[in-house]
């Protein structure tokens, strides 16, 4: 049996892993050495492996994690332009009120501003009550993941925005820092959820504001 093949003829996580460094080695040629492509995809991999529930799509979810790690990363280099602001919004689990704020972000602010988040533990999967207000909202968040801080992500952001993750996250020169006193959605019940939803969005509107200038961010 081909020893990168697994016991039902499916390519092993290495044999894909290996492949995807490949894939993104050749998109980041001239930027980041292909060790570098390959050290940061087998660190996605493992780091997502620690609490991932399903690991049927890790290699794939592993990919798209690494390549926005290169990407930061090469973006903290100067090597890739930034056309627009990046915020980075960080909590413990990266299953909440990171999520959520990341996602009324990207909804506010269109390709206005670039948006990460992360988490100091992360979680296997989201809150559901935190993805049912988030589609009460218009906001599908079907296709995000709790993703581990990594130092490149912070790196390349302009805001940080903390929201109970105490020390975690390091502290750059030159970046603007913010950290949002709320309640964790762990412990509340849908309508206690939806109230931190509210409040996210009233902080997020006023850093669109700070950041965009001219972003006229509309409610759905």
């Amino acid at each position: 049996m081909n020893p990168q093949r697994g016991q039902y003829g499916l390519l092993s996580p290495a044999s894909v892993l290996h492949r995807a460094a490949e894939r993104l080695a050749q998109q980041f040629a001239g930027m980041v050495s292909e060790e570098t492509v390959e050290r940061v995809v087998f660190e996605s991999y493992t780091a997502l492996a620690r609490t991932a529930n399903v690991s049927t799509h890790l290699p794939t979810v592993a990919e798209k994690f690494a390549r926005d790690r290169l990407v930061a990363l090469a973006q903290s280099r100067g090597l890739i332009a930034k056309p627009a602001p990046e915020i980075l919004y960080v909590c413990v689990q990266n299953s909440g009120r990171s999520q959520m704020a990341a996602a009324i972000t990207r909804h506010l602010g269109g390709e206005r501003v670039h948006v990460r988040s992360a988490g100091s533990q992360p979680a296997a999967g989201l809150l559901p009550g935190v993805v049912t207000v988030l589609q009460e909202a218009g906001i599908d968040v079907s296709e995000e993941f709790p993703k581990p801080l990594t130092d490149d992500v912070v790196r390349a952001a302009d805001a940080v925005v903390t929201m109970g993750c105490g020390d975690a996250c390091p502290l750059y020169p030159g970046k603007r820092y913010l950290d949002w006193q709320l309640d964790d959605p762990a412990e509340l019940d849908l309508d206690g959820i939806r109230a931190v939803r509210d409040e996210i969005q009233q902080h997020v509107e006023q850093l669109l504001t700070e950041l965009t200038p001219g972003l006229t961010a509309t409610r759905s």
